[in-house]
């Protein structure tokens, strides 16, 4: 990049109604494609991690760490991840890195890239949340962004009105003009509340 920073892609599944929790999401098919990247770096916050902390903790030791596997960033400013270990056994990523700033200081996520692309980092996949993603955002270090769009409506986004546990059958997509995709969806199951 010219900015000597890497690749930067955000990739995230999101429901119709554009949350990002509050419905299941298909592990496989998200990973599956996330691999069509070839990442050499996962980005990820604090934030994320620490939701897995404790399954991690509690989970048998993994089978350690994979040497095709790309790197784990984790941008944890203020300390507050522990499961190290259990990270870098988990047998995705080839090592752990944590990104800190200087003493309680945020992460400064442009230098944090610079670096990054410094040791050979080409593509970064950030697998994150809208803290992190929205300041790569506004910082104007994303490149791409990939969505997978989940058949269904999380925890009641605007449009939905807070309906929940809604799931949707597509019935058509269509390109269209200007990076437009039309999509049209059947309601196949419903919130039981009225």
């Amino acid at each position: 990049m010219p900015d000597g920073r890497p690749h930067v892609v955000v990739h995230v599944a999101t429901g119709l109604d554009a949350t990002v929790r509050g419905f299941e999401v298909d592990l496989g098919d998200f990973y599956a494609l996330a691999a069509r990247f070839h990442e050499d770096v996962t980005l990820v916050g604090a934030d994320t991690v620490l939701a897995q902390e404790e399954s991690l903790a509690s989970a048998a030791p993994g089978p350690g760490p994979n040497p095709a596997g790309p790197l784990l960033a984790v941008v944890d400013s203020r300390r507050r991840v522990s499961a190290w270990d259990a990270l870098r056994d988990a047998g995705y990523w080839r090592d752990v890195r944590a990104l800190r700033g200087q003493g309680q200081e945020r992460v400064d996520l442009r230098a944090a890239l610079a670096e990054l692309a410094a040791e050979g980092a080409g593509v970064v996949r950030v697998d994150s949340g809208g803290g992190l993603v929205g300041a790569l955002l506004r910082l104007g270090l994303v490149d791409e962004v990939s969505l997978v769009v989940h058949p269904s409506a999380g925890v009641g986004g605007p449009w939905t009105g807070g309906a929940q546990g809604l799931r949707f059958e597509l019935l058509a997509s269509e390109p269209r003009d200007r990076g437009l995709v039309w999509l049209r969806y059947a309601v196949v199951a419903g919130d039981p509340r009225p």
